[in-house]
């Protein structure tokens, strides 16, 4: 599949990018970067610390099962917002034109709360400590493992398409999350939680790998 190089099937991709802008351009004109974070960020569902953070906060936070949403549209910076828009940009714009606007959206959602799992469990087998995780990469994770399906390309050889597939698959996986560890190093946020979320990048990527076909034979179910 070719990738298109039009705008006029983007529509969903172009609405999410300004909906997360426009946030961001809030958060930061106001000053609430620390109240948003422990407003919308994704913590642990830890009863004792959702209470305890909302205290802190002085009004209730966002109900827990939206928070992997709301943690799509928050950023711990410009350079960290801006990186994750232009490749969501890019690869939305091919992946929304062969699911369609719909499919796109119900993609950006599931890999929003599958980065937030990915990210969980995680934490779970390293520290176990209860740490924020804010930030588009996990639902735009799903966007690109939906890209490296439909329109990865042969980088590899190797005789059987099948496993070349899957290598390319990976190869954009590995790139992805050390472009990812870079923007957490140049941020000085590699430790925080906040911005190096290697399990949400994963738990993001396999969701999109693993719904990228299904999406599009639903699309085409009627052709």
């Amino acid at each position: 599949m070719r990738t298109p190089n039009s705008w006029h099937t983007a529509r969903a991709t172009v609405a999410i990018a300004l909906a997360t802008i426009f946030i961001e351009l809030v958060v930061s004109v106001v000053g609430w970067r620390d109240e948003a974070v422990l407003w919308g960020a994704f913590f642990p569902p830890n009863g004792d610390l959702l209470a305890f953070l909302s205290d802190r906060l002085g009004f209730p936070r966002v109900p827990f099962v939206l928070t992997p949403l709301t943690a799509a549209l928050l950023h711990a910076g410009t350079l960290h917002l801006l990186f994750n828009m232009m490749v969501f940009a890019f690869c939305g714009r091919a992946v929304e034109s062969a699911l369609g606007p719909v499919n796109l959206v119900i993609l950006y959602v599931v890999g929003a709360y599958a980065a937030a799992a990915g990210q969980y469990g995680a934490d779970q087998l390293t520290s176990g400590l209860p740490r924020p995780m804010i930030g588009a990469s996990g639902a735009v994770s799903a966007v690109i493992g939906a890209y490296a399906m439909l329109f990865g390309k042969n980088r590899v050889r190797v005789a059987n398409a099948r496993l070349a597939l899957w290598l390319n698959v990976l190869w954009l996986l590995a790139a992805w999350v050390a472009l990812q560890v870079a923007v957490a190093i140049v941020l000085s946020a590699g430790t925080d939680g906040i911005v190096l979320a290697v399990g949400a990048h994963i738990g993001g990527f396999v969701a999109g790998v693993i719904l990228a076909r299904p999406l599009l034979l639903w699309r085409y179910r009627k052709a």
